[in-house]
């Protein structure tokens, strides 16, 4: 399948890059609190501290919202990522208040960043559903459906008739907490707000290293140097990069997103996606999909790619493009011969538990905030709102706790590229051999 006539693009294709960068940081300074990352998490983290009379300065290496913030599939999701089915095995105990700290982040979200700050991203609150393309995958997600309303999630199973899904789908499970937006509007929005606040923000302020001795942290930029009590690593993907959070804390990961050309609402309508909510795939490796303000289907994921070393800037893989868009097409056989027009990708940062993760380094002054495995558009924000209340000294709230690790340290990850590659193979031949016509 070719894609020569597609556009790849090396940022998103939400927005334009801002035009009013912030300068960057040019001479020696100091302050309470250093957040490191201009991500929907750190900006999040430096509003709160704001707000609570914490000096604070943010640090960015590009300008706040270039990765994957801005980059993602704009599903907000009430929901843990992974498997619940692995994740309620795994942590018992646990995963009820995981699965708390996931809806009240959408709670979060809506109230005390887009109503608070009139944040315009052109919201819809439609919530998601994991939606089954086979009959093994309907099971799957019945199953789903218990175990997320056993642990207090608002989950309801139904068929795709009564969801609102493509008829291609047998049906599913809607999350009801959450629903669609522009990610790059939101960053746009977030963004402004933090520039306003009493945080000092720099942008093009790449972090080169750190020096520590456990009461003051000294940050090296290129143009000059930050002084601060307290650190804030909320680098995500690139966390493994800078080196500033425990060894094997997370696994960077390149999701690909695809959008098409505008299609005719009825068009739409006529496969029996009346719903409008996100489509959020039961595959072992999911593809999402939604539908954007233009009338555009926005797709991703499927494939995955893992990243080494220093993360670069780069365009989607033609080949992981090329089986997305047979996909879609699989899934929306009637709009065989609507254009595809773009694709983007970014970093985002998986975990060895598949569960968002908090802490402190050896080095008590340095918190950390990492992986929401790509569900970070609600819970980022929010886990970092809680360490800037944890830091401003309120008690650990129990929403944070269920997410801190006591231990700086980590085990190996499953995620490597031969585990991921059969994994797709799997999924396929399930899709080949598993799902009668319909």
């Amino acid at each position: 399948m070719s894609t020569d006539d597609i556009t790849y693009s090396t940022f998103t294709g939400w927005i334009d890059p801002p035009a009013d960068l912030r300068p960057s940081l040019d001479s020696d300074i100091t302050c309470e609190v250093a957040v490191i990352g201009g991500g929907v998490g750190g900006m999040a983290t430096a509003l709160r501290l704001a707000d609570r009379g914490i000096d604070t300065v943010l640090l960015e290496a590009e300008f706040c919202g270039y990765g994957a913030s801005s980059r993602n599939a704009g599903q907000l999701t009430g929901a843990p990522a992974g498997d619940p089915q692995i994740l309620s095995a795994l942590y018992p105990r646990r995963f009820p208040k995981v699965v708390r700290f996931a809806e009240d982040a959408v709670d979060f979200f809506e109230k005390d960043l887009l109503q608070r700050f009139d944040i315009a991203c052109d919201y819809e609150s439609t919530g998601n559903v994991g939606a089954a393309f086979s009959k093994g995958q309907l099971r799957k997600a019945r199953r789903i459906a218990k175990i997320l309303t056993k642990a207090g999630a608002h989950a309801k199973f139904g068929d795709n008739v009564e969801l609102g899904l493509p008829d291609t789908f047998y049906g599913g499970f809607l999350e009801a907490a959450g629903g669609q937006l522009n990610p790059g509007k939101f960053c746009l929005g977030l963004r402004k707000a933090v520039i306003e606040s009493n945080a000092r923000v720099y942008e093009r302020s790449p972090m080169r290293s750190i020096d520590n001795d456990g009461s003051q942290a000294v940050i090296h930029t290129p143009g000059g140097k930050v002084r601060a009590k307290k650190v804030v690593s909320a680098t995500n993907a690139y966390t493994a990069e800078l080196g500033i959070a425990p060894k094997r804390s997370e696994t960077p990961i390149w999701v690909s997103m695809v959008e098409t050309a505008p299609i005719d609402p009825a068009r739409i309508t006529a496969t029996g996606w009346t719903s409008r909510s996100g489509i959020i795939t039961e595959h072992n490796l999911l593809t999402s999909f939604r539908i954007t303000p233009r009338n555009s289907i926005a797709f991703g994921v499927r494939q995955l790619r893992i990243g080494r070393g220093a993360l670069p800037a780069r365009t989607s893989d033609p080949a992981v493009v090329a089986d997305l868009i047979e996909g879609f097409r699989a899934v929306f056989p009637s709009l065989h011969d609507v254009p595809i027009e773009r694709t983007w990708g970014g970093w985002i940062a998986m975990t060895p538990s598949w569960l968002p993760v908090a802490g402190q380094t050896r080095k008590d002054n340095v918190y950390y905030s990492i992986g929401c495995n790509g569900h970070g558009l609600a819970q980022a924000p929010y886990l970092g709102t809680l360490i800037a209340d944890l830091i401003a000294g309120d008690e650990m709230h129990e929403n944070l706790e269920a997410l801190w690790n006591p231990r700086p340290w980590f085990g190996p990850g499953l995620f490597k590229e031969p585990l991921l590659r059969a994994t797709w193979a799997v999924d396929r031949l399930a899709d080949r051999f598993t799902r009668p016509n319909r």
